[in-house]
């Protein structure tokens, strides 16, 4: 009969396990969840505001920035973007933009990976100090070197060409560091691999480090493409003909001195912004794992 009694006495001296949930560590994991969820709302909500505000002002006739737009007009329109590719030479102007910004990004990627690839896997005499001072080129803003270049630029006749524009972005400081430490993530014995197969440095380049760096690639196709398409110092003092003018410029000249029509400015800003937006959201994905990969904090 004890034995027979034995688990049921077991049973019985059991206390019931708390729920994990009612804990008061899970209450506050909960609590500080709840709070960071709240705040990411709020921040998304705050940074996705202004470009609201710009579709809504576009779409608004006659709308101005003396009184706030509503949220849901009362006669939306798209007169403003009729006007701005009607009345003015807006398709060339985004025409020029993306040709600039093409030609930036592929010339960039190809500079910067080769660049990488030679601070990475070809070991030279003096190669950290060379690394070094072109990274300190990064703290040179361009305002400093806007008068030599215009200067050299007018001893070549380059000035008001595309050329002109492009050759100061042909090489980038910034993408050639962001692809180093990307290349300096693949194990060199895959390097080892190839060369006793028989590969040379550029079958090895192509074949084994590019594919690995993908991520890095699409970030820096974002950064090198956002560069060029929002670029407005140097386009401004390089580019003078009305018809090789690029969007930035064109944006401000829609702006005029004594009357500014809002709507087309507006309706100009969200033709701006919607390839940056397509491009990002393609490349989302790669430009996370890039930086992640890279060592960018």
């Amino acid at each position: 009969m004890a034995d027979a009694a034995l688990p049921v006495t077991r049973r019985a001296s059991r206390a019931p396990k708390p729920r994990k949930f009612h804990t008061p560590a899970a209450r506050r994991r909960r609590t500080l969840s709840i709070v960071l969820h709240v705040a990411i709302i709020a921040g998304a909500l705050a940074m996705f505001f202004p470009f609201l505000w710009t579709v809504i002002t576009s779409i608004t006739p006659g709308a101005n920035l003396t009184n706030t737009p509503a949220l849901i007009p009362a006669n939306p329109s798209l007169g403003a973007y009729a006007t701005l590719f009607s009345q003015l030479p807006f398709g060339q102007v985004v025409v020029n933009s993306l040709m600039l910004a093409a030609i930036t990004t592929v010339v960039q990627l190809f500079t910067s990976s080769t660049a990488a690839y030679a601070f990475s896997r070809l070991p030279f005499r003096g190669q950290n100090v060379v690394f070094g001072i072109y990274l300190a080129t990064m703290m040179i803003p361009l305002q400093v070197l806007i008068v030599p270049l215009f200067v050299e630029l007018k001893t070549f006749s380059l000035l008001d060409t595309y050329l002109g524009a492009l050759l100061p972005t042909f090489a980038s400081a910034f993408g050639i560091f962001l692809l180093r430490q990307a290349i300096n993530q693949v194990p060199r014995e895959l390097d080892e691999a190839a060369t006793l197969d028989g590969a040379g440095h550029f079958r090895i380049f192509g074949q084994v480090i590019l594919p690995n760096i993908r991520p890095a690639l699409a970030t820096l196709v974002v950064f090198a493409f956002m560069g060029s398409w929002n670029s407005f110092l140097w386009p401004l003092i390089v580019l003078r003909s009305p018809e090789l003018q690029t969007l930035p410029i064109a944006l401000a000249g829609l702006q005029g001195q004594y009357i500014s029509q809002w709507d087309v400015i507006m309706a100009g800003s969200v033709v701006s912004i919607l390839p940056m937006l397509a491009l990002y959201v393609f490349a989302q994905k790669y430009v996370i794992q890039g930086v992640a990969s890279s060592g960018i904090k």
